[in-house]
């Protein structure tokens, strides 16, 4: 029964309703000094509950992203020159908008559109009415980049994978260039290229793409798996890992090299760089804190709200006494085990006493109230990708 009262005081992360992880938009001024980036004047720019993601520019004072509203998400605009200033380009109840990016030529932005019925499809949004249109009726798009006004490069869902897939506009035309990518996309500065990510081996591989010529060509290996890469410069590839951006310079021929570690609190798993077309302004996305996944568990937990703090998990969570008796291991199992002691126990309580945060992990020191029996408790928590994966206990 103490395991069990030591269980269900404790967890970690939050998520929107659909189960994606809690993060922010973060805007910063860049310079580069001596060949590395370095960013100043940080603003959370979303400042928003739930998922908001994958950022790009409109134009050099304009970042666009998916933003969380009312559990789905819509284009939002931010006019970075105005400060605060923010105004939604779609609205779609019936769906969600992903990855939005400037259609050249076009006072148009596209974005992917995940309708409730499921289905999944790429879409044009005037900027200024919002109005909609199809652009690609029999694709499947994960990800997207405009290589001109009619050719784009994307990767398409199949099966259980992302293929890299060309389209042409004018021809109607769809060309597979290579099975199983990643999402990210790129034109190379100064150049006729796109990059993308190829995960056909077990190392996965920034490579190169002539959607004309067809030519492909590796330029390096990725920093272990990470895939959210953004080109400084036509020689310079950044990329998150953790709380740190690192970069590879292909001229150098030197391999990745960390260039700034972020000490805040806030800023967790950084991913999804886009930098503007003059090369000043730097945006990128990050999880929230491992502190505020704890709390928001440990408020689920005193309000008993079974999902709340459900889904504050992983689904392959694994629970330990300490130091290794691993006595549970699934959120199934857990959510099972854990229901009916929310609805049965009027006295469950939690009180932080105290909270040291190392990295990923959170330790907990708790006073615990149940069933008329009071004791102290520690919980050490370890977050990944936005849920506890792991929560050890000793009381």
């Amino acid at each position: 029964m103490m395991n069990r009262l030591l269980l269900i005081c404790l967890g970690l992360i939050c998520g929107s309703i659909n189960g994606q992880v809690n993060t922010d938009v973060y805007l910063f001024d860049l310079k580069i000094t001596n060949g590395d980036p370095v960013l100043s004047n940080p603003k959370n720019i979303s400042n928003n509950e739930g998922y908001d993601n994958q950022p790009s520019f409109l134009n050099d004072n304009t970042v666009l992203f998916s933003a969380n509203r009312e559990d789905q998400t819509d284009i939002l605009r931010f006019n970075i020159l105005e400060g605060s200033t923010t105004s939604w380009i779609s609205n779609t109840p019936t769906g969600s908008e992903y990855s939005p990016l400037k259609i050249p030529g076009k006072k148009a932005v596209s974005a992917i559109r995940l309708d409730l019925d499921g289905l999944q499809r790429l879409y044009e949004y005037d900027i200024n009415t919002g109005k909609s249109k199809l652009i690609l009726k029999d694709l499947k798009v994960g990800y997207h980049v405009w290589y001109n006004d009619h050719i784009l490069v994307t990767t398409v869902l199949v099966e259980n994978r992302m293929d890299l897939v060309v389209a042409n506009l004018k021809d109607n035309t769809n060309q597979t260039f290579q099975k199983n990518v990643g999402r990210s996309l790129w034109k190379i500065p100064n150049s006729n290229l796109i990059s993308y990510i190829s995960k056909e081996n077990k190392t996965w591989e920034i490579k190169s793409l002539n959607p004309i010529s067809r030519a492909t060509k590796k330029i390096t290996n990725t920093f272990k798996k990470s895939e959210d890469i953004c080109w400084l410069n036509d020689s310079t590839i950044i990329a998150g890992t953790g709380k740190s951006i690192i970069k590879f310079d292909s001229k150098s021929g030197v391999g990745w090299e960390p260039v700034m570690y972020f000490e805040q609190e806030e800023i967790n798993n950084i991913s999804r760089i886009a930098i503007n077309k003059s090369g000043n302004r730097l945006a990128f996305v990050a999880e929230e804190s491992p502190a505020n996944i704890v709390q928001k568990q440990l408020d689920a937990y005193n309000a008993r709200d079974i999902e709340a703090f459900m889904d504050t998990y992983s689904k392959n969570i694994k629970l330990f006494n300490y130091p290794d008796n691993l006595f549970l291991e699934g959120q199934d199992k857990m959510k099972e085990s854990y229901n009916s002691y929310f609805e049965n126990t009027p006295d469950l309580h939690c009180e932080l006493k105290k909270r040291i945060i190392i990295g990923n992990r959170v330790i907990d020191e708790e006073y615990i109230t149940a069933n008329g029996i009071n004791f102290k408790a520690v919980a050490i928590y370890e977050v990944q990708n936005g849920r506890i994966i792991k929560a050890t206990f000793l009381q």
